[in-house]
């Protein structure tokens, strides 16, 4: 039997809003420029769905365009359905893979459940950053360039060599340790996760060849560590492995030391593990060390607004990054189109918002303590995405 957390169906009237919004739409007078902090994936989603309107914008990403890749992600159904609002969906589909099963083994390759997958689809980042970043005009974005708050004045930003920004509205989107929210918010606790995560991406035809369009998860049976695999395309796969930190300590973090450290870790599981381990090149193998808030702040303050992980860090056993980070676009943009006074759009996005992302950070917690059980008392056939 599955442990599922309840899933109810999206809001396709939500989904729909914009779709049937007229090209051009009718923005209050004083906003005369959006400035939006980061492009990553939540970055280019806001510009995307500004850029449906027409609405006046500019992104400001501190790091190089090169540094942009990443590795990949899982986007359940409804991530999909605001995710088409902005892309094509045979576009999509050619740089991804839709999953058709869980399946759940132990370390050493015994099937313990399998549950088929309701359209949830695997892309990489680098993929669906660069489907995102073609619909955005190149002089739009200024690569290298750290924004802060401006301390002269309440609700702006500025840049690192103290150039104001000429902007009235400011969305951050600048990640989980968002540097914009601890200035804003200073008596934030930002905590460690008893989890951490080493990921990389494969090409090889012949293992991709062996794998069926599922996602594949091993767990060893005392608990604290798996092996997740997804394949993203015919000859590419990615892997993940989520480590009880207090139990495995990764002390030396170069991608050679990673390699040994994970080869030595994982020798003794199925076949198939250690022969992805030994055959990736781990030139851009990344450990994830996660952390979480202890309490949300507020998504927004005087005229800075706050989305995805800037706004609400979600552990990875939530599955729901990409998902939350385009609702939270998708439904930012609806109230800034719909409201002439912008503090109340800023409001009735939190409102809109933040019960849901709460849902997900509980579930969140929920999926970490299992993780860290011993097989044995573990809820039967956990599936590893949070579900509203």
């Amino acid at each position: 039997m599955f442990l599922i957390l309840i899933l109810y169906p999206s809001d396709e009237t939500d989904v729909k809003i914009l779709e049937n919004q007229p090209e051009k739409s009718v923005i209050p007078k004083k906003m005369k420029k959006i400035a939006v902090v980061g492009a990553g994936i939540s970055g280019l989603s806001m510009a995307n769905y500004l850029e449906k309107h027409k609405i006046d914008y500019h992104i400001y990403e501190r790091r190089k365009k090169k540094d942009l890749a990443g590795h990949g992600f899982l986007i359940p159904q409804e991530g999909m359905e605001y995710l088409y609002q902005i892309l094509d969906p045979d576009l999509l589909l050619q740089h991804g893979n839709f999953l058709k099963k869980y399946i759940q083994y132990s370390h050493t390759g015994k099937m313990l459940a399998e549950k088929e997958l309701n359209n949830v689809f695997a892309i990489s980042r680098h993929s669906l950053i660069d489907l995102l970043v073609q619909n955005i005009s190149p002089e739009k974005i200024t690569y290298e360039q750290t924004i802060t708050p401006d301390d002269r004045r309440n609700g702006k930003l500025k840049l690192s060599d103290g150039t104001d920004i000429d902007a009235d509205v400011a969305i951050v989107s600048d990640g989980s340790k968002s540097r914009i929210r601890r200035s804003l918010f200073k008596s934030e606790t930002l905590k460690a996760v008893r989890e951490s995560e080493v990921v990389n991406i494969i090409q090889d035809k012949e293992i991709a060849d062996s794998i069926e369009n599922d996602f594949i998860k091993f767990h060893h049976e005392e608990g604290g560590l798996t092996f997740g695999i997804l394949k993203l395309s015919t000859d590419t796969i990615l892997w993940y492995s989520q480590f009880d930190n207090e139990k495995y300590t990764i002390n030396e973090c170069s991608p050679e030391n990673l390699r040994k450290y994970m080869l030595e870790v994982f020798q003794n599981w199925h076949p198939l593990v250690p022969s992805i381990i030994q055959k990736s090149d781990y030139k851009n193998v990344h450990l994830w060390c996660v952390y979480e808030l202890e309490k949300l702040n507020p998504f927004y303050k005087d005229n800075i607004v706050f989305i995805g992980d800037a706004a609400h860090p979600l552990i990875p056993f939530t599955s729901q990054g990409v998902t939350s980070a385009l609702k939270d676009s998708f439904t930012l943009t609806k109230y800034l189109v719909e409201d002439k006074n912008i503090k109340e759009a800023f409001r009735k996005y939190e409102e809109k918002r933040k019960p849901e992302i709460e849902v997900h950070i509980n579930n969140g917690r929920t999926l970490l303590n299992q993780f860290l059980l011993p097989l044995s008392q573990q809820s039967e056939n956990i599936l590893p995405i949070s579900y509203k």
